[in-house]
């Protein structure tokens, strides 16, 4: 078989809230700067937690996804705030039982009311326009479930490898 190594980044949509959020925290924080310059310096404590506060919240509300297939060993990373990366899951494809969009009659069983309770993972974008693929594999001994956005590049390499595994439609 041929080696190859396929790349995918997907970005979470933000929150509604989000940017009116960091505006207000910024607003804020220089209102109790300006406090901490002009009536008592107790102020200035404040204004510079908040903008620390700021600072942690645009790193953890920033998050993308990558997927890397390469070969066999299907991985991915979590991408916070643009700047920091952490792998989530290294998976071998042999242990996949099924791969299948989120209202595939093979992954019914583990929905929510579904029958088989199994752990949850979320790396998709929450786009409603982009259809989402649940991953039921086994890492470590356990039997967890995946939500991703899979692009037919991915998906078409994954089936060539596993058609019985891989289900499309």
């Amino acid at each position: 078989m041929l080696d190859y190594k396929i790349v995918q980044q997907v970005s979470r949509r933000p929150k509604p809230m989000t940017g009116f959020l960091r505006k207000t925290m910024v607003v804020f924080a220089v209102f109790f700067v300006i406090l901490g310059i002009t009536v008592h310096q107790s102020f200035m404590l404040a204004g510079c937690l908040l903008l620390l506060l700021y600072f942690a919240y645009d790193i953890l509300s920033q998050r993308d996804y990558e997927y890397t297939l390469d070969d066999n060993i299907f991985s991915i990373d979590v991408i916070l705030g643009k700047r920091y990366r952490r792998c989530a899951h290294v998976l071998d494809l042999k242990d996949i039982e099924v791969v299948a969009p989120s209202a595939h009659p093979a992954v019914a069983k583990y929905r929510k009311g579904g029958g088989e309770k199994l752990k949850k993972f979320d790396y998709t974008s929450y786009d409603d326009q982009v259809p989402y693929f649940t991953m039921i594999v086994s890492e470590d001994r356990e039997k967890i479930k995946i939500l991703l956005d899979l692009n037919d590049q991915m998906l078409q390499a994954m089936k060539r490898k596993y058609p019985e595994k891989i289900l499309l439609s």
